[in-house]
């Protein structure tokens, strides 16, 4: 039997209660690593740190929400505390808002868009950053999106937010590469998620049977959390499954 691929390793998931962070979490957790999962929901929290355990691993729910720095530097200590240090970090949390025309748009809700999906990820990076480098070890994988590519009508802010991560993984990929860690971003396709659904009314596959399942985008960030990657730093893979424009 192949031996587990992130033996030994630790990793954070925020956003991780549901969709693509949960799946992301428990395939970390099938591949041996500990694994601390944050988002806002405790209980469902809870009940994937349990699940993930069934594992083998060690889990720790650490609720938090991501727009609020305090809370996120919070995340940071109880992990360290746990584990010792983090290995792999998966910036996943997201607003993810419905079609909404610029002129209409809500400025607080803009600036929430920006701060949870954007410098949420800045921060709880920068958090744990030092002690990659103390280490010369590191996987940083960001969840941006097909609307990362391209901007669309209704979808400012999110898309904004997709796009800068995109950036901000070729930007620091280009300043930690010399202390032994990779950074690379992930730009999902259409994904059957609970976000996707609530934001666009939809059933989901039900509706649309060219999304994708979560665990889909998951195996891409086993892959990227692992040492088979090493060749691979400062990039964005696009994983857009049956949505892809090629198909249009």
């Amino acid at each position: 039997m192949p031996d587990k691929r992130l033996n030994g390793r630790t990793a954070l998931v925020t956003g991780a209660s549901q969709g693509i962070g949960r799946a992301i979490a428990l395939a970390f957790a099938r591949e041996g690593a500990d694994i601390v999962v944050t988002a806002r929901s405790e209980d469902r929290l809870r009940l994937l740190a349990a699940e993930a355990e069934t594992h083998g691993v060690s889990a720790l729910a650490a609720p938090a929400d991501i727009g609020v720095e305090s809370e996120i530097n919070g995340v940071a200590e109880a992990a360290i505390s746990t584990f010792g240090g983090v290995d792999i970090l998966v910036n996943n949390a997201a607003i993810i808002h419905p079609r909404i025309p610029v002129s209409e748009f809500d400025p607080q809700l803009f600036r929430d868009v920006l701060n949870v999906n954007l410098t949420g990820a800045f921060l709880i990076t920068k958090a744990l950053l030092p002690g990659m480098i103390d280490r010369g070890y590191g996987k940083i994988i960001n969840i941006s999106s097909i609307g990362g590519r391209k901007g669309g009508a209704g979808r400012s802010a999110y898309r904004i937010t997709k796009s800068g991560l995109i950036s901000f993984t070729e930007s620091l990929a280009a300043e930690v590469k010399q202390h032994g860690i990779d950074v690379n971003a992930i730009c999902p396709g259409g994904v059957d998620t609970e976000g996707y659904r609530d934001a666009f009314n939809t059933a989901g596959r039900a509706d649309n049977p060219k999304l994708m399942d979560p665990d889909e985008i998951a195996q891409v960030a086993v892959f990227l959390a692992s040492d088979a990657s090493s060749a691979v730093t400062g990039t964005a893979i696009d994983a857009f499954g049956g949505t892809n424009p090629l198909f249009e």
